[in-house]
């Protein structure tokens, strides 16, 4: 499944990834040219496109078929979140865009944001190593690029969907500004026809978790910057020492194949192996909370519909929950390595969050988190919504 339409491929252009003698020159997105190569970006890309394992087979006409209803779907579940979420952005998302693409273009379009999240981070990366000579950029460059590559490549077969709200602050970027929805056709094909289920309730089902991430990102304005920033700090904390991380992730990585031992028990994801000193462990702690406010709410409003909405949606729900129970050995490693069984706890922590304070204070009480950063609940209230709920005085 290679093509899905024209528009799937419009993915805003990369800057140079050759590294440059001149490190004070900046790209027009404000990052040096020299730390721009510090990843070869367009590198990643290819690396992902060649790695990615195929997806399923279908003709020309199914192809064209499944891109058109998956569209209709993410139409039609956009009144639904807003019916869920009382939220009035869902009212009109005109400010960001919905794209059907394939995987080799998912896998692109991520090293387009991942540009923007760690350009600043390898900014500050670049002043702790001082000069870089250009051949040593040149080979670090291709390096992490090919590994990046590598690692998209994997996650490419994986994602459903993903809202990018990073898109249109890339170089060049021709996307709206608030953003794109991708919707990873073959992956959702792949999983319904796996699941044994009907498609259009599944890709209904689906779109309603996806638009509700859209959703969020209209609804706070704020929220990509804040996101951004986060991002930033936690990064920059990581590679701002370049010596002690390498350091680290050797004692990670040492750590991870202990608890991926057969019998071992299952860890949170190596990342928490190179966390270190207070202000990481906070900048994590921060992100974590917040990623789990974005999953858990976007599952709530997804388990909310009921057979009015999605016939089927008992059975999509038993099924999918119990897939990926029988994973094998190398993807168990991947996924740790990752934190990808983290981020499914993220889903489960965020979802209780809001499941209780929408009991106890109503959505509209729930929705005033969406007013500004402070309002953002911190790890501590994820885990305790009462102390949250006492905080906004409900």
């Amino acid at each position: 499944m290679d093509h899905m339409e024209s528009s799937a491929r419009e993915t805003s252009s990369q800057p140079s990834s050759q590294p440059s003698s001149e490190p004070s020159r900046k790209t027009p997105g404000g990052t040096s040219v020299q730390a721009q190569g510090l990843i070869n970006w367009d590198l990643a890309a290819s690396t992902a496109a060649r790695l990615t394992p195929a997806g399923p087979v279908l003709s020309a006409a199914e192809i064209g078929a499944a891109v058109e209803n998956l569209r209709l779907m993410a139409d039609i579940s956009v009144p639904h979140v807003h019916d869920i979420t009382g939220l009035d952005a869902a009212r009109d998302l005109r400010d960001s865009e919905v794209l059907v693409v394939d995987r080799a273009s998912w896998a692109k379009a991520n090293t387009q944001s991942f540009a923007v999240m760690l350009g600043p981070a390898m900014e500050k990366m670049l002043e702790g190593r001082g000069s870089v000579t250009p051949g040593a950029a040149s080979v670090s460059g291709a390096i992490t690029g090919s590994q990046l590559g590598a690692i998209l490549a994997f996650l490419s077969s994986k994602v459903l969907g993903q809202y990018d709200p990073f898109s249109a602050l890339a170089e060049n970027s021709t996307a709206p500004a608030a953003g794109r929805l991708l919707l990873v056709a073959p992956n959702i094909i792949s999983v319904e026809r796996e699941l044994n289920v009907e498609p259009a309730d599944f890709r209904l089902w689906v779109c309603l978790h996806e638009q509700t991430h859209r959703v969020q990102f209209a609804a706070a304005p704020w929220l990509r910057h804040h996101m951004l920033d986060e991002i930033e700090n936690l990064s920059g904390q990581l590679l701002g020492n370049v010596d002690s991380l390498m350091e680290r992730a050797s004692a990670a990585a040492r750590s991870l194949k202990d608890r991926t031992a057969p019998g071992a028990a299952p860890g949170r994801g190596a990342i928490l192996d190179l966390l270190q000193n207070p202000e990481e462990k906070a900048a994590l702690s921060r992100l974590t909370a917040l990623m789990s406010l974005l999953e858990g709410h976007a599952n709530v409003v997804m388990d909310a519909v009921d057979a009015s909405i999605v016939p089927s949606v008992k059975t999509i729900r038993q099924r999918f929950n119990a897939r990926g129970r029988d994973r094998g050995m190398i993807e168990k490693f991947i996924r740790s390595l990752l934190g990808l069984d983290a981020k499914m706890r993220q889903y489960s922590d965020g979802s209780k969050f809001v499941r209780e304070v929408v009991d106890a204070a109503g959505m509209e009480g729930f929705n005033k988190v969406w007013d500004s950063a402070d309002h953002l609940p911190t790890e501590p209230e994820i885990h305790d919504s009462k102390l949250w709920l006492d905080r906004m005085g409900l």
